[in-house]
């Protein structure tokens, strides 16, 4: 458990005394936040404001995770390499969307085509390197099955269909972190709480390890590397915790797309290790929630011929116009976040309870 708790508090030190070394940073080059003229008015006052804050979670989390092992003396496991890479490479493409609006001043990044090729090679990539690297039993770090709590077994994937459905789990958890990060605090604190949910998952797992004949159960679990997968979880609720201190109303930075997009792209990465990846549907609840409205909004707009859902997508900002306060936005989506987390628990704990 030792590194388990020293990713935790250095991935929190990490971005609570980086960001605000970032903040002068950026402050200096004139690296401030672009607001869209469409989108509710009281965004205006935050013109200016640092963005990019996601380059501090990102170096925070390695940082943490590396600095872990090093001192705990334990060598990183392909698992947890490999969802670092994933949320590595997304934060790269929100870094490039993010540094093309602050360039040439515009609230338009890299053209949507370029962001989701940008999103679809890191994903496919990550796919495809997913299903190598067995341990001795013969476990990869993902699976060619669909699973929900575990493994579906009458839902087993060719290679491609595997693919694709990756694709899918990282376009949607990145886009829907990406989506959430609309006010001040809001996409941060919900992260905080699911990669702290898959903590305690990951941890649970390596309890109930088919790995280990002492404590596996007639439900053990077949996941490879849960223990290292729960110090890259850790590591993430811990820096997402750390720079909610400067991302909270009002933000003194933003994370920007560099962090949303590596953030959605490392829940992705945990759902598919942990054999958990209907299951993200009720933990990311929220996530799920927000990127509905947009849908529906955009689908609603269509088929009325410029009828409205919503009086502004995602829902956040619909309630804005309805004249709720930020603060009282955030505080109750932050409410159902931590509703949608505790049900997912319930439902994990309970299917073990139940097979055991």
């Amino acid at each position: 458990m030792k590194a388990i708790v020293f990713a935790g508090c250095l991935g929190l030190l990490g971005t609570l005394l980086g960001t605000r070394v970032a903040i002068s940073m950026l402050v200096r080059r004139g690296y401030g936040q672009l607001i869209r003229d469409d989108g509710p008015t009281s965004h205006h006052t935050k013109r200016g404001t640092p963005t990019m804050g996601g380059l501090v979670i990102i170096a925070s989390v390695l940082f943490a995770y590396f600095a872990s092992h090093l001192l705990t003396m334990t060598v990183p496991s392909a698992s947890a390499m490999l969802v670092l890479f994933l949320f590595t490479g997304l934060g790269l493409v929100g870094f490039l969307d993010d540094f093309i609006k602050i360039s040439k001043q515009r609230s338009l990044g890299l053209r949507s085509k370029a962001k989701m090729a940008g999103q679809a090679v890191v994903a496919i990539v990550f796919g495809l390197l997913s299903l190598q690297f067995p341990d001795e039993r013969g476990i990869t770090p993902a699976s060619q099955f669909v699973s929900f709590l575990r493994d579906i077994p009458f839902l087993e994937l060719p290679i491609v269909l595997v693919l694709i459905w990756v694709l899918l789990l990282v376009a949607a958890a990145s886009n829907g972190v990406n989506l959430t990060d609309g006010l001040d605090g809001l996409a941060t604190g919900a992260c905080v709480m699911v990669f702290g949910a898959y903590t305690l998952m990951n941890i649970w797992q390596y309890n109930q390890s088919c790995a280990y004949t002492a404590s596996a159960g007639p439900k053990c679990y077949e996941v490879r590397d849960p223990y290292d997968l729960a110090v890259v979880a850790v590591a993430l609720a811990g820096a997402c915790f750390g720079f909610l201190w400067w991302n909270a109303s009002p933000a003194k930075i933003f994370m920007g797309d560099t962090g949303s997009l590596s953030l959605g792209g490392a829940l992705a990465g945990l759902a598919i290790f942990t054999r958990t990846e209907l299951l993200l549907l009720i933990i990311g609840g929220l996530f799920v929630i927000i990127t509905m409205s947009l849908i529906l909004q955009v689908g609603f707009f269509k088929l009325t011929k410029g009828r409205r859902l919503f009086r502004m997508s995602p829902l956040h900002h619909h309630f804005e116009l309805l004249g709720w306060a930020e603060v009282t936005i955030v505080m109750r989506f932050w409410i159902i976040a931590g509703l949608f987390v505790a049900a997912g628990l319930g439902i994990f704990y309970a299917e073990w309870v139940a097979g055991s």
